[in-house]
């Protein structure tokens, strides 16, 4: 992995972390820990897909990401897709833990895979772990695992678009949440819906079209949610 081109913006440091192989492959584990300082601002970002390929093993790429968040502290995380291409067994584990005062921004991208090579939903096996803390307190655990062998379990991905890309974002803040500007992002390609956490936050879920209905979305709900934080919205460095 490589930190490419850190600068600061808006008063946060904006970090790229770059894979600078094709993807991950079957048996690959890789290990991401930010550790966040108290009264500190961190934007980290991937600049291009994270794509999975084929298992030739049957064993999982892996990836585990933790975010720890000091008091009064920021933290955005801005992906790129996750693109899981046929044959593709891929499993993501994410930690967050949020002190006293600390804000987060976490979304998250999941593609259905090489759509133009007709590979929607052709991956063997996806399996997901969120758990969220704020100031020690679990407000967010999510398991979920998703097969296309067993059609039920891509039963919400495919139900309202074919070819559906999954959009999630997890805000721990308590500033109010904007329920008309996000209420009003739904139209003929983006499907969504929102919910307050057990303690401080709020989570955005959301199905979309294609890619280009996704990146949208995800451009218009960062810029809402920054204003809603009052924070001024730091450029990503990559555009």
């Amino acid at each position: 992995m490589h930190l490419s081109k850190p600068h600061e913006d808006a008063g946060c440091l904006v970090v790229n972390l770059v894979n600078p192989t094709a993807g991950l492959f079957d048996g690959d584990e890789v290990e991401i820990i930010a550790r966040v300082l108290p009264g500190a601002q961190l934007v980290l970002t991937t600049p291009s897909a994270s794509r999975i390929y084929h298992s030739r093993t049957g064993r999982p790429a892996i990836v585990t990401q933790q975010i720890l968040a000091g008091p009064g502290c920021f933290v955005e995380f801005y992906p790129e897709p996750i693109i899981p291409q046929a044959g593709a067994i891929y499993d993501q584990r994410t930690f967050i833990n949020a002190a006293h005062g600390a804000e987060v921004m976490f979304f998250e991208w999941l593609a259905p895979g090489r759509v133009a090579s007709g590979e929607a939903f052709q991956y063997r096996q996806l399996r997901w772990q969120t758990e969220l803390f704020a100031d020690e307190t679990l407000i967010v655990r999510e398991r979920y695992s998703i097969s296309p062998s067993h059609p039920e379990s891509l039963a919400s991905l495919t139900t309202k678009f074919a070819c559906s890309h999954y959009l999630g974002a997890f805000i721990i803040s308590d500033k109010p949440f904007p329920e008309d500007e996000v209420s009003a992002l739904n139209d003929e390609t983006t499907y969504l819906g929102w919910s307050p956490l057990h303690q401080g936050g709020w989570i955005v879920k959301a199905l979309c079209a294609d890619s280009l209905s996704t990146r949208k979305l995800l451009s218009k709900l960062r810029g809402i949610f920054h204003t809603a934080l009052r924070r001024e919205m730091p450029g990503l460095g990559r555009f």
